[in-house]
């Protein structure tokens, strides 16, 4: 895999992403004395956990503006300044101005992310290596659960370094109980699920929650955590009702994802998303963008 490149989807436009520690990616999950490494040491929690502690000390901060300059962050969009962040984590899952995230009609994205949307569950075993078989039932590890998603959407959002690591709910509905699910922490970069989609997914780190709408069905909504993400934070009170944009929880620092099941029968998701992703590119969206009715 040469480069990871989305559809920029206001202009149309191919853009190129360059991710951190990107020759890292590569030699780890493309090359074999690089998944040697991997197996050793850096799916392992430990390494993750003590990251996450180095980026929550107050050092840390020194950090912050290097980042934001390498990737371009806008920060004009955080509720808080610069120079108010107590460490880097701190400022990773800054939260952001109510109007830097307007929410649309319809079915929103819960992210910003990168997407990749599939109207059967059936497709994405194929998208990424064909005859790797991924299952809900894995992934759920729910027998009962994957069988009544089994004809589902799946959509799954792609957090970047650079993103916004707040997530919210993409509909208004009772939410239910959260389910953990203890795992590794793979990358969920595309150079690491281009050959190994099923073994991050089915073995990553990861919760899900169900979302009952009036009028939408039930609505599957699963954070992953990944590399350098040995937090999942919900921030919901479990068997409420939520509105749509609300806040369901963050990830600290590190790529990450949320996937999220929804009846193809009740909702259509927008056709320039599943015309990408047929195209085998990631669509940009953010929280709050309409991504399907």
């Amino acid at each position: 895999m040469e480069n990871i490149q989305y559809i920029n989807r206001k202009t149309g436009q191919l853009i190129t992403e360059r991710p951190p520690s990107e020759s890292l990616l590569k030699f780890l999950y493309h090359n074999p004395f690089g998944e040697l490494a991997l197996n050793l040491v850096v799916k392992r929690k430990l390494l993750s956990v003590l990251y996450g502690k180095i980026k929550s000390r107050p050092s840390s901060i020194k950090s912050i503006q290097p980042f934001v300059t390498e990737l371009d962050i806008d920060m004009s969009e955080a509720r808080k300044p610069m120079g108010q962040f107590t460490s880097f984590n701190d400022f990773f899952y800054r939260k952001l101005k109510p109007e830097a995230r307007p929410i649309g009609n319809g079915l929103v994205s819960p992210a910003d992310a990168k997407l990749l949307a599939f109207e059967n569950i059936s497709e994405v075993g194929d998208f990424f290596v064909k005859g790797q078989k991924f299952t809900l039932s894995s992934y759920l590890q729910d027998e009962k659960l994957a069988k009544k998603f089994e004809n589902s959407a799946m959509l799954i959002f792609r957090l970047a370094p650079n993103d916004y690591h707040r997530y919210h709910f993409p509909y208004d509905g009772k939410v239910l109980e959260s389910t953990k699910i203890k795992g590794r922490l793979f990358s969920v970069s595309p150079y690491a699920l281009q050959p190994n989609f099923t073994r991050v997914f089915c073995e990553n780190k990861r919760e899900y929650v169900t979302l009952s709408t009036k009028d939408k069905g039930d609505i599957l909504l699963s954070p992953v955590g990944a590399t350098m993400v040995g937090t999942i934070l919900s921030t919901f009170q479990p068997n409420s009702n939520i509105e749509k944009g609300d806040e369901m929880g963050y990830f600290a620092f590190g790529g990450s994802s949320v996937v999220m099941l929804v009846d193809k029968q009740q909702v259509k998701i927008d056709t320039d998303i599943l015309d990408n992703t047929k195209n085998k590119r990631e669509t940009a969206v953010v929280m709050g963008e309409k991504i399907g009715r």
